[in-house]
């Protein structure tokens, strides 16, 4: 059974920055690629970013280019999400999920087989 808690979310002015971290267990983490995905009230579940399982490669989606970083650690069996340049639209529960490959990177859900709970990221105005 794996097992995926994310951290780091909260309240923020628009401008500001927050950092995301996603701790695994019950698989062996780096074997994985890791992706990043945030769902806004009344929307789609979306995706944001992701890493292949040796941190050498990303993928972000165009909304959050220049703006947020996918990077992760396998000593520690984490992924983080750093967010700068935050705006009122990032606001979302945001969520980490491991994907069914080891250098491919993607953006469709269904790629993704273990979800954390996720994280509420508020970006006030």
């Amino acid at each position: 059974q794996v097992q995926l808690v994310e951290s780091g979310g909260g309240l923020v002015q628009a401008g500001g920055s927050l950092r995301l971290s996603c701790a695994a267990s019950g698989r062996t983490f780096s074997n994985y690629a890791m992706g990043w995905f945030r769902q806004a009230p009344g929307k789609e579940r979306e995706f944001v970013a992701a890493v292949t399982w040796n941190g050498r490669s990303t993928y972000a989606a165009n909304s959050v280019k220049g703006r947020f970083t996918i990077s992760r650690d396998n000593a520690k069996n984490t992924v983080y999400l750093q967010m700068n340049s935050l705006k009122p639209e990032d606001t979302a529960v945001y969520y980490c999920a491991t994907s069914n490959y080891r250098d491919y990177l993607t953006g469709e859900l269904y790629e993704y087989d273990y979800w954390g709970q996720g994280t509420q990221v508020t970006v006030s105005s």
